[in-house]
């Protein structure tokens, strides 16, 4: 059952939401050629852990650090590892919270140095594409007008939509109703109700649609090993509008 929030919860959430926005800008502040991927998830666990929240991906189901930190072809649920960054590749940080038994969820890919200008394209792409969805993410409405909204704009300069994997219900659990697809039809799938909380993520790759899932059962990678974006926001539904409960501000003010 999906149940709308309470004013008093999505305050909560906020305060989530404003939590792993500024982590992930802590996260950007050091992403540079010669940085390991791991260096990233000590300062995102540190960041966390300093203002009262856990890490929730930490454990969740046996997933074993503080980020999914994704480079260039890997789509999403990368591994912290002791890869160093270098000019030109691309690295998907994506990030949760609990704080005061509720959750927060935001994703941003950065640069690493300077990027070709396809890749910067499939950067601003995906970004575009996930304030499109969101656009879309107000009451009345259903999942597939925002699948639908993300999958027209991203398709549109050829790049694939992953159908895999989607967004989410949030609240009290990292995961919840309704799973929010980034293609579908308009008028489809799970209604759309005020007070709703959901997290919006475009996956999308530079060339084909198709992943696999890596050996480790995690890391999920471009069938065809070109570069992925991801982006990820909460909002919560109202009527005629979404409302940002995360945001890239503290990013994009770096």
């Amino acid at each position: 059952m999906i149940k709308p929030r309470t004013e008093e919860e999505i305050e909560l959430m906020r305060e989530n939401g404003i939590l792993v926005s500024k982590t992930l800008a802590e996260v950007g502040k050091i992403v540079a050629p010669g940085v390991t991927t791991l260096e990233l998830n000590r300062v995102a666990e540190t960041f966390i852990r300093d203002n009262g929240a856990i890490p929730s991906f930490l454990g969740y189901d046996g997933f074993p650090a503080a980020l999914c930190i994704s480079v260039n072809d890997v789509v999403v649920h990368g591994f912290p590892s002791d890869y160093v960054l270098k000019e030109g590749d691309i690295v998907s940080v994506d990030c949760g919270t609990l704080y005061k038994g509720w959750n927060g969820d935001s994703a941003y890919t950065f640069p690493v140095g300077e990027v070709d200008a396809e890749t910067r394209k499939l950067l601003d792409v995906t970004k575009a594409s996930l304030y499109k969805g969101i656009a879309a993410a107000v009451a009345g409405n259903r999942t597939g007008d925002i699948g639908n909204a993300v999958q027209t704009y991203a398709e549109s300069f050829g790049f694939g939509v992953v159908r895999e994997l989607e967004g989410h219900g949030i609240g009290r659990n990292m995961h919840e109703n309704p799973g929010v697809p980034n293609y579908g039809r308009p008028g489809k799938g799970s209604k759309l109700v005020e007070g709703m909380t959901i997290c919006i993520e475009p996956m999308i790759n530079a060339g084909t649609r198709g992943v696999y899932l890596a050996r480790n059962g995690w890391a999920v990678h471009t069938a065809d090993r070109k570069n992925s974006a991801h982006y990820e926001l909460t909002v919560v539904v109202r009527k005629g509008h979404a409302e940002q409960l995360s945001t890239f501000e503290y990013i994009e003010n770096i």
